[in-house]
């Protein structure tokens, strides 16, 4: 009775009605329709079979998952769907309710000559329709459109590819369509017929399969657009695009059915007057309705109609315009509120709003909605209140909770994308139409809970009427006076609600009256749903508390415990200061708990109501060991209570007296605990105290003891007393924790089992208002920082087990607050009174190192030898830490002095070797104990930071700690670097012929004698055989200095091929070996000289490719000893590589190389200058060269001026000047630039003449030097002339 008629206020969609195939019909218009009514139905039959065929049954399904009976109504959606229907099934037949109605039993008409007028059963016209004489629209009309009158007839048939039976088959379709478009035509409707054609097999002549088709199109008179053929063996997916353009083409055809309809009832408004009933009313003074009623009907046909082609614009102004006439001074005005018609009228106006809100959804104007939604409100109000029974009784609440909830379905429907939960939106903005008006709060639209809690609120108005009603109104019709009942009618407004005595009656029934409390629950539900999906978490809460009221009326326990278990564990009003929700929450809670048995929360609850904050109850006991009372739990309750998670009538803090101290010695601290509880509670007798700590302390553990209350110092309400701690080992502490059933580790901190634990015994006994103040000693362990972070109150009692932890933090009423006396404290001024920063114990074990270098260098092992003394008064049981950290790991091995055993390190990551927990056993006092690092050479140059630790405990103190931690600076440096220059040379053997066969032809290779003076030469090609290629000559001349802070000693200076081709042989020779064994010292920052002969060849003369040479210069060395030590039988050599830059030997281009000699001569003779050019030819092109002398002022030659020289493949050749210096070079000699040009007479390319010893090259070309001795004998006494 509280919901509307059905089909009211359904969206209206086009019906589709297939017909033909086998299966479950979901069509039935039999009961639909009254026996009257449905003896005059017509019945549309086909005498061929439904179909069984596994196509259509597919086709079929497809058509019918499409149905948009339960899709959002909104815009949105309808631009991707480009078709709407609301599909029904039947096999053959169906029912269609009468087009006309017949005349009354007995009635005769007044002139034979005049028939009357028969109209539709549904129509205020016909006696048979319940509107009849006045009435306006009633549900039936609705429903016959929605669920009877089908838009679009869609007809399945079997079109049989047998040439036999095609003829047969094609015949039967077309009497069938025939028949049925004839019954149509004979029930008045105007349904729109399609047929769907379904091939059995595929037929091999598409052109007489399209034969067949237009003949039974034509002969059936239906539009191409209602007329399908579905081949067979099809796809799925292809059995669906044709269903779906099958569906597009019948939704344009069903538009054109609604869009008649809809211009046939505006037509009949056109006319201006109002038809005559079939049969004119005689009974009482009933009239017919009125020209403005018909009115109401046609705009309300039109935007039916209207609503059905999706047309919502046009829809709304035709409801408007349809409420604005209905509710007019000249029809509902005029309907007294006794008569039934008003209540007809009132539903009206309701599905009218309804629609127009629904189309304003649709449209996305939502405020709009929402005010129109305000505004229907406040019309029927002014309606009720002025022509009504008024809105102050329990059916206005009613209907003002049932038109919140319709918003909040309609809301639901049209699923608007703003809403959705993840978007967290609470309301809509307005609209673009509607921004620049003022509107208030209410006028946007909120999301649906907003409208739940609405209804909510009306339906507890509903109730308290209800409840308010005299019990005389409550009693049935039958037991008052008829005088009573009629006076009664006029009381209440019942429009869509039940009788006074249905809403309330006098002797409760559950099956009798109306549940109030089940409707404000699923309102209040859904409304909480709602605000949790969008985190307003306030409201949320406040909804369940409400709902758990309701549930509580009703008795339902277990649902009360459920909806205010997780609110109550996680509710932010304790923190917020909202005291009374959370006492009205937690006793609604103890009393659901306490129903069903859950005896940890009923314990939790009674817990925190002990606090001063909530309001006490008179008749409430407020002792904790009573709280199961009546209560019998299948096992002993353990609860466990966490910080913060309810108000605590416990406050605590414990402060250390100091702000610093030294491991080894001990602090005072104070643990101060003060109780809240109500006043005339009993008192709290705990079985145990447990603080926790942060750092070197595990906890301190307090146990009660009735005994320890004489220990005590009381002043009022502040109880003073100190505690003696005695320190336990962890097995024992674990043990008496688990019997004690104590927290475990609160800190998380690892390694628990090495930290101190602390026990006493006191007397812990908290009264209403008291503090307890606890004194007691801790000793000091480890250094670092040591916090209280926790204390956890352990209450045991004969029913349950019960523990309740606290974090200790600054900021409470007992921080900072030192007790001296119970009458005296003190305030400490610390910024963290629950720390306390311990300090090592100053250690006096030293570590030293003598020898330590300020630098060690690269390719060099690394001893270093470590003394371990004692200076402590007693004996020290230490172990060794080890850590070398740099920029990567260092592996090392340590040994201690007089022992055996060698121990290794272990790479920790990247960059750290680490050697952990080496014993040095005991080093009794004033002694030491040495220990030796071993570190491997080093190939880079680096810096490490090695790292000593000594952590060790006296023998009259084991449970302290020491540390002693040394750290050192390791510097590995280069000790040397080194710049080289390659000085070319001309090669003193000649090169191969290309003409001589024999002599490069490859011969065995037998490799120099290793015992030999002169270095060993390279490996010896794979080959094995002796070189016969291009022979080149360089000169590696190396300056090196020393990069130490101290004297080297250096024995040997060499140089290594670390890479060559494969294919070339290279030695390497130093020029000038060393004439002693003994190692020649060299000075910090000195610069020093060597040169290397370097000779290269090529295995074959075939191979004249340019070939990579890659050296290392290696430098032989050692420390000098000590001079307080002697020399050692055998010095550590140790062994610095230096890579050389690499170079390219050989190539095919031309060389010139220019070399210098000077010849001997006898007493007298000028001393000339050879001046050797050597042209070198690796190509295979035979090459011709021009050469030029200029003349000069510096030197007289003898040789060529200008020649020209030709030089063979594979080939080189010489020319030779001789110079006579005319410079005077007689002090420090002195540099002549020769005016030699060699040219390519082929390429006309200048090529340059490389230098090789005593020559030297610049920009301008080349510069040969003049020795001073040379130059005072090749001058005469007059100043140069050539003797």
């Amino acid at each position: 009775m509280d919901e509307y008629p059905p089909y009211s206020l359904d969206h209206n969609i086009p019906l589709l009605l297939a017909l033909g195939v086998s299966g479950t019909p979901t069509y039935d218009s039999a009961s639909a329709l009254s026996p009257a009514l449905k003896e005059q139905a017509i019945l549309i039959r086909s005498e061929l079979p439904p179909l069984e065929a596994a196509q259509a049954h597919a086709l079929l399904h497809y058509i019918q998952d499409r149905d948009a009976s339960q899709i959002p109504c909104n815009e949105a959606d309808n631009t991707s769907r480009r078709y709407r229907f609301r599909v029904r099934t039947a096999e053959r037949s169906f029912l269609l309710p009468p087009r006309r109605a017949r005349l009354p039993d007995g009635f005769e008409t007044s002139s034979p000559s005049t028939p009357a007028v028969l109209h539709s059963p549904f129509s205020p016209l016909s006696p048979v329709s319940s509107l009849y004489p006045d009435g306006l629209v009633d549900t039936r009309w609705t429903r016959k459109h929605q669920e009877l009158i089908p838009g679009v007839l869609l007809c399945f048939y079997t079109l049989a590819s047998d040439s036999t039976l095609a003829t047969l088959c094609d015949n039967q379709i077309k009497t069938d369509v025939n028949n049925t478009r004839g019954l149509l035509g004979q029930s008045g409707y105007k349904t729109r017929l399609a047929v769907v054609l379904l091939s059995d097999q595929l037929s091999p002549s598409i052109d007489g399969i399209q034969e067949r088709i237009s003949n039974i199109q034509r002969a059936c008179g239906i539009d191409s657009k209602s007329f399908f053929l579905v081949p067979p063996s099809e796809s799925q997916e292809e059995l669906e695009r044709m269903a779906e353009n099958m569906l597009i083409n019948l939704h344009t055809v069903a538009l054109d059915y609604y869009r008649d309809l809809g211009r046939h009832a505006r037509k009949k408004k056109s006319r201006g007057v109002a038809p005559q009933p079939t049969v004119p009313p005689t009974s009482g003074t009933s009239q017919t309705l009125s020209l403005a009623g018909w009115n109401v009907r046609y705009d309300f046909k039109s935007a039916m109609f209207a609503e059905y082609r999706l047309e919502m614009e046009t829809a709304l102004r035709s409801y408007e315009q349809c409420y604005e006439n209905l509710l007019s001074s000249e029809l509902m005005e005029l309907i007294p509120s006794w008569s039934p018609r008003w209540n007809e009228a009132r539903l009206l106006a309701d599905i009218i709003a309804v629609r127009c809100l629904r189309c304003l959804l649709w449209n996305g104007h939502h405020s709009t909605a929402s005010r129109r939604w305000q505004f229907h409100r406040d019309r029927i109000s002014d309606f009720v209140d002025r022509r009504g029974r008024g809105t102050s009784n329990y059916g206005w609440q009613a209907w003002e909770a049932r038109w919140a909830m319709v918003m909040a379905d309609l809301i639901e429907r049209a699923d608007i994308p703003a809403f959705a939960p993840s978007s967290r939106t609470i309301y809509l903005d307005p609209e673009k139409s509607a921004m620049g008006e003022r509107l208030q709060p209410w006028e946007l639209l909120h999301h649906r809970g907003y409208w739940y809690r609405l209804a909510a609120k009306h339906l507890y108005a509903r109730r308290a009427f209800a409840r308010a009603m005299p019990e005389d109104d409550r009693r049935p019709p039958g037991s008052s006076p008829a005088s009573y009942v009629a006076s009664k009618a006029f009381t209440y407004d019942t429009y869509m609600c039940p009788d006074p005595h249905e809403e309330y009656p006098i002797n409760p029934d559950p099956e009798k009256g109306v549940d109030h409390s089940s409707m404000i629950v699923d309102c209040l539900i859904r409304a909480r749903a709602e605000f949790l999906k969008r985190q307003q978490i306030r409201f949320a809460a406040e909804l369940s508390l409400e709902c758990a009221k309701e549930l509580a009326i009703i008795k339902d326990w277990p649902s009360i415990v459920e909806l205010l278990r997780t609110l109550w564990r996680s509710m932010s009003f304790r923190a917020e200061g909202w005291v009374t929700i959370a006492e009205d929450l937690s006793w609604t809670l103890r009393t659901a708990a306490a129903m069903v048995g859950e005896a940890d929360l009923v314990v939790a609850i009674d817990w925190e109501l002990l606090d001063r904050s909530f309001t006490r109850r008179t008749n409430w006991h407020y002792n904790i060991t009573r709280s199961l009372e009546g209560i019998t739990p299948q096992s002993r309750p353990v609860v466990h209570i966490e910080d913060g998670q309810i108000v605590s009538f416990v406050s605590a803090t414990f402060l250390f007296k100091d702000d610093e101290g030294k491991a080894g010695q001990s602090v005072q601290g104070q643990l101060s605990i003060k109780s809240n509880a109500q006043h005339g509670s009993a008192p709290i007798v705990l079985s145990s105290l447990e603080v926790g700590f942060r750092g070197s302390i595990h906890k301190v553990i307090l146990r009660h003891q009735a005994d320890a209350r004489i220990t005590q110092q009381s002043h009022g309400s502040a109880f003073l007393a100190t505690v003696s701690l005695t320190d336990t080992t962890e097995e024992e502490a674990e043990g008496e924790e688990n019997d004690e059933d104590s927290s475990s580790e609160k800190d998380g901190s690892g390694g628990a089992h090495k930290k101190a634990t602390l026990q006493g015994e006191a007397y812990l006994v908290l009264l209403p208002g008291q503090t307890v103040v606890f004194g007691m000693e801790i000793p000091l362990r480890e250094p670092g920082e040591t916090s209280a972070v926790w204390l956890a109150m352990n209450l045991k009692t004969e029913a349950f087990d019960l523990q309740q932890s606290l974090s200790l933090h600054e900021g409470n009423s007992l921080s900072n607050l030192w007790y001296i006396s119970p009458t005296a404290s003190k305030r400490i001024a610390r910024a963290r009174p629950l720390s306390i920063r311990v300090l090592p114990r100053p250690p006096k074990i030293e570590i030293r190192n003598p020898s330590l270098r300020e630098q060690y260098y690269r390719n060099e092992p690394i001893g270093l030898e470590f003394d371990i003394l004692n200076e402590e008064d007693v004996d020290a049981l230490a172990k060794l830490d080890v850590v070398i950290s740099g920029q990567e790991p260092l592996p090392f091995t340590l040994q201690m002095d007089g022992g055996s055993d060698v121990f290794s390190s272990k790479a920790v990551g990247d960059e750290e070797s680490k050697l952990l927990g080496v014993s040095l056993g005991a080093i009794a006092s004033s002694k030491s104990r040495m220990v030796r690092l071993q570190l491997p050479p080093v190939d880079n140059s680096s810096e490490y930071d090695l790292t000593l630790r000594v952590v060790y405990h006296l023998s009259t103190n084991p449970g302290t700690p020491i540390t002693q931690t040394a750290v050192f600076r390791l510097n590995i440096v280069n000790p040397f670097e080194a710049n080289y220059d390659l000085v070319p040379c001309v090669h003193p053997d000649p090169w191969p012929s290309l003409f001589d066969y024999e002599g490069i032809q490859p011969q065995d290779y037998t490799p120099a004698d290793p015992t030999s003076p002169a270095p060993a030469p390279a490996p010896a090609p794979p080959a094995a055989v002796l070189p016969k290629g291009l022979s080149q000559a360089w000169c590696l001349t190396t300056r090196y200095a020393s990069f130490a802070t101290e004297d080297l000693l250096i024995h040997s200076i060499e140089t290594q091929v670390l890479h060559s081709s494969p294919t070339v042989r290279c030695l390497t020779t130093k020029r000038t070996p060393p004439t002693t064994a003994t190692a020649q010292p060299i000075k910090p920052k000195t610069m020093h000289e060597a040169s290397f002969d370097i000779s290269a060849q090529k295995s074959t003369l075939d191979d004249r490719s340019p070939s990579p040479l890659d050296l290392a210069l290696l430098i032989k060395w050692s420390r000098p000893p000590l001079p307080t030590s002697p020399p050692p039988p055998q010095p550590q050599i140790n062994t610095t590589t230096l890579p050389v830059p690499r170079f390219t030997l050989f190539g095919t281009e031309p060389r010139v190389l220019a070399s210098v000699s000077h010849p001997s001569s006898s007493q007298g003779t000028p001393r000339l200058i050879l001046l050797t050019i050597v042209i070198e030819n690796a190509s295979n092109h035979f090459l011709t060269f021009g050469l030029t002398m200029e003349p000069s002022e510096e030197f007289a030659f003898s040789g060529p001026k200008q020649t020209t020289l030709h030089v063979l493949p594979v080939s080189r050749r010489e020319v030779t000047y001789r110079l006579l210096p005319l410079v005077d070079a007689s002090k420090s000699g002195c540099w002549i630039r020769p005016g030699l040009v060699v040219r390519d007479k082929y390429f006309q390319k200048v090529l340059r003449v490389v230098p090789t010893e005593g020559i030297r090259a610049d920009k301008e070309g080349f510069l040969v030097w003049v020795p001073p001795a040379l130059a005072s004998a090749s001058i005469d006494d007059d100043g140069g002339g050539l003797m």
